[in-house]
């Protein structure tokens, strides 16, 4: 069994969890389904929002595929969320994606 289908056969057993849907977006951008991956981070942000992590990913993931104005849009509020969650690291990284992109 491959990996993608691993995580979604973990995935059946627990739909909720947060870690296995952020893992099978960093699967399918492995695998360059960036589609895929980006309609997996947006189901997970939009079910869990204070999950950080993700916002790095699906911001960089928008930067490849030309979506910029997305991708500021996900970074800033992946800022917030890291903010109310007192996760400077998490800050820290957001932070500086979207510098990057902009200046």
């Amino acid at each position: 069994m491959d990996r993608i289908q691993q995580l979604k056969a973990y995935l059946a057993a627990s739909p909720t969890d947060s870690f296995l849907q952020h893992a099978l977006g960093l699967e399918y951008i492995k695998l360059g389904e960036e589609e895929q991956a980006r309609v997996v981070f947006q189901e997970l942000l939009a079910a869990n929002p204070g999950y950080v992590g993700t916002y790095y990913h699906l911001g960089k993931l928008l930067e490849r595929t030309g979506n910029t104005e997305e991708a500021i849009r996900v970074y800033q509020e992946g800022m917030q969320q890291a903010m109310k969650a007192g996760d400077q690291h998490a800050l820290g990284e957001l932070r500086a994606a979207l510098e990057d992109l902009i200046y």
